[in-house]
């Protein structure tokens, strides 16, 4: 990692059970393909990063059995904040939560939902990002894809167009 790079993953959460009537849809947890794809998810990114200082993640269950998962994998419980404001929310909500992460984090994964997510991660992206990422990204932010962004100076001053899109993948079991 560069001096001074730090380094967002976003997390589209993985495959959730389907919606059943008369249940919230904030209480659906994840299929068991999901479990998997989520524990593969935590491979990846023990492989890309090494290591994660902090998760935010959406209050909804299969948002947080994601990571809950991908950190058994990761062999690592960096601190997570659990946002309901992460739920059913905009890409400037989610910015929001990012800038107040303390810049001794170095390494953030924030875990949430479609559209958010991959819309979070066209506005961040810089004319210096990888442009097979953008494309593979531009295909579909399918359950449990990552993208991996680079992101030079404090997360306070995190702005639209100045990262970089370096990775996108859609890790599976």
């Amino acid at each position: 990692m560069a001096n001074g790079t730090r380094h967002l993953a976003v997390v589209r959460h993985a495959k959730a059970r389907a919606p059943v009537a008369g249940h919230p849809d904030h209480e659906r947890r994840l299929a068991k393909r999901g479990q998997d794809d989520a524990h593969a998810l935590g491979t990846w990114l023990a492989d890309q990063l090494g290591r994660v200082d902090r998760v935010l993640t959406s209050s909804a269950v299969r948002a947080v059995q994601t990571w809950e998962a991908a950190a058994e994998a990761l062999g690592q419980e960096p601190p997570v904040d659990v946002l309901l404001e992460l739920y059913q929310s905009d890409p400037g909500t989610v910015l929001r939560a990012i800038r107040r992460v303390d810049d001794e984090t170095r390494v953030l994964v924030v875990v949430g939902h479609e559209p958010t997510q991959s819309a979070l991660v066209l506005a961040l992206a810089g004319d210096d990002s990888d442009p097979d990422a953008v494309q593979e990204l531009e295909e579909g932010y399918r359950t449990g894809a990552v993208a991996l962004l680079e992101v030079d100076g404090p997360w306070s001053a995190l702005r639209p167009q100045e990262a970089r899109l370096v990775a996108f993948a859609v890790p599976r079991a």
